[in-house]
């Protein structure tokens, strides 16, 4: 069962919080039932498909070892080589779901959020090569790896700010507030998805698509669509952050007005933020680094222009093998250089001045570039 794809998996979700609201109103909290309910949400998940289960269960047993073997290493020693060597390997199972249906096309390998929670497992590696994680235990990683209202799709948290929330009893007058807003988003979520992102895919990008190829056609399927992968994704983000708000934990924000961004920057500082700061912070910035460092070529404007190369080429990947993944990502790392390059430009020749026109036309202009991207990433220009 996907969670928040039918109305059943809320009824079980509404039933089993219960408790939590109880606790969490009285200002108490029991670990003991967070565990309970990881498993049952689990278990519901992952009742439909044995084999995707047996996959989780054998990806969470080499994601623990791996984590606790190097977080053991780093104590004693820090080689460059070890640490690779156990951010490969924690990526791996990601990249063999990936590649895997190439050769073998019929065959199902992986399970329902394996990318999520691989940016988690990374993502706590890295930390402990650069000490930002100390120590971790398993149970800690555990719960942080299968925080069941994100484990399909995000948003992506971070270890330490998890834990945070997680080691933290709220009052009851703070838990008040948590559920209302829990409360709020995801009355949120159901406008979202279940009503906007609905009416949008059942009226508008069904007829567009029957209508074949035509420019008009084309052109109503990229707004239609656009707006459609806002209302449904934002809608299931609102799902599971207002779900975590009442368990106790402020999950981040994953979408931030994306349509009216003023350039390309801006629009992925508003889009799917927990993703895309995740590849900042773990791809983008680390590649910058290593070059500058290793001055392995001396202009920084050309790094960067490598970093984004590379950031959104992955981001594509990541997606899918398909052509329209990877053009997707090309096409985003050469509209984010191409407004870098103009905004040095500009800082020298003035030609464009920050002003409300401007502004308005900075938006409606990043819209489009952001439509077409949609239309590409969907695929419906390669069919």
């Amino acid at each position: 069962m996907i969670p928040y794809g039918t109305f059943t998996y809320f009824e079980i979700l509404l039933v089993l919080l219960i408790p939590v609201v109880v606790l969490g109103f009285s200002g108490k909290k029991s670990n003991l039932y967070s565990t309970f309910l990881t498993l049952v949400f689990l278990a519901v998940t992952f009742s439909s498909s044995k084999q995707q289960a047996l996959y989780l269960i054998g990806y969470i047993i080499w994601e623990v070892i791996l984590v606790k073997c190097y977080s053991t290493y780093r104590k004693k020693a820090n080689e460059p080589a070890i640490y690779y060597i156990s951010l490969i390997l924690s990526i791996l199972p990601l990249i063999v779901v990936k590649v895997a249906p190439i050769f073998y096309t019929n065959s199902l390998i992986g399970f329902l959020g394996i990318s999520y929670l691989t940016f988690k497992s990374a993502q706590v590696i890295i930390e402990l090569r650069d000490k930002s994680i100390k120590e971790i235990k398993i149970l800690d990683f555990l719960r942080f790896l299968l925080f069941f209202p994100t484990i399909s799709s995000g948003p992506i948290d971070r270890f330490r700010r998890f834990q945070k929330d997680t080691q933290k009893t709220l009052t009851s007058e703070e838990y008040r507030e948590f559920f209302e807003i829990g409360l709020h988003k995801i009355f949120v979520g159901f406008l979202y998805k279940y009503i906007i992102g609905y009416l949008i895919n059942e009226h508008i990008i069904h007829s567009s698509y029957a209508s074949g190829h035509s420019f008009s056609a084309n052109v109503i399927y990229m707004y239609a669509y656009s707006l459609y992968l806002f209302f449904d994704f934002a809608g299931y983000s609102c799902f599971a952050i207002g779900v975590s708000y009442l368990i106790g934990v402020r999950t981040p924000e994953n979408f931030n007005m994306p349509f009216i961004s003023r350039n390309i920057k801006d629009f992925w500082n508003r889009w799917h933020m927990s993703l895309s700061f995740w590849f900042r912070d773990y791809v983008y910035m680390r590649m910058v680094f290593f070059l500058t460092k290793k001055k392995v070529i001396k202009n920084r404007q050309a790094i960067s222009y490598i970093g984004y190369f590379t950031l959104f080429l992955l981001m594509g990947l990541w997606h899918g093998l398909q052509w329209n993944y990877i053009v997707y990502g090309l096409y985003q790392a050469i509209i984010m250089c191409s407004f870098d390059w103009f905004e040095q430009f500009n800082k020298k020749r003035k030609i464009w001045k920050n002003n409300k026109v401007t502004h308005v036309i900075s938006v409606l202009i990043t819209f489009h570039f952001i439509c077409f991207g949609f239309l590409i990433f969907s695929g419906h220009l390669f069919k």
